[in-house]
């Protein structure tokens, strides 16, 4: 059974940082493509980062390019998100998603930042 859990949310002031961990169960990460996306009630659910197999492929939204830094560890099956300079804009729940190359979903449940002015 595929399973993604995100840790690392938290509360931080403008300018801090924090380092978000999706732990991937149930699949062989390498197989899929790892993508951070971030909501908020006021916005569309928006595509922050994204890594391919073997750290390949990285691409960010233009909002995040320069601040965060996404990576993999296929053989220990986690992605991680390392964002720094962050500012209130960044508040929302981020959540993990697996993509297959065949196209199948899995969505972790989100880990909620909070970031204080």
């Amino acid at each position: 059974q595929v399973r993604l859990v995100e840790s690392g949310g938290g509360l931080v002031q403008a300018g801090g940082s924090l380092r978000l961990s999706c732990e991937a169960t149930g699949f062989t990460m390498s197989s899929y493509i790892m993508q951070w996306y971030r909501q908020t009630p006021e916005k569309e659910r928006e595509l922050v980062a994204s890594i391919g197999r073997y750290g390949t492929q990285i691409k960010y939204a233009d909002s995040v390019k320069g601040r965060f830094t996404i990576s993999s560890d296929d053989e220990k099956g986690k992605a991680s998100l390392q964002m720094n300079s962050l500012n209130p804009d960044d508040t929302a729940v981020y959540i993990c998603k697996a993509l297959s190359y065949g196209g199948n979903e899995n969505w972790g449940h989100g880990t909620q930042v909070t970031v204080s002015s």
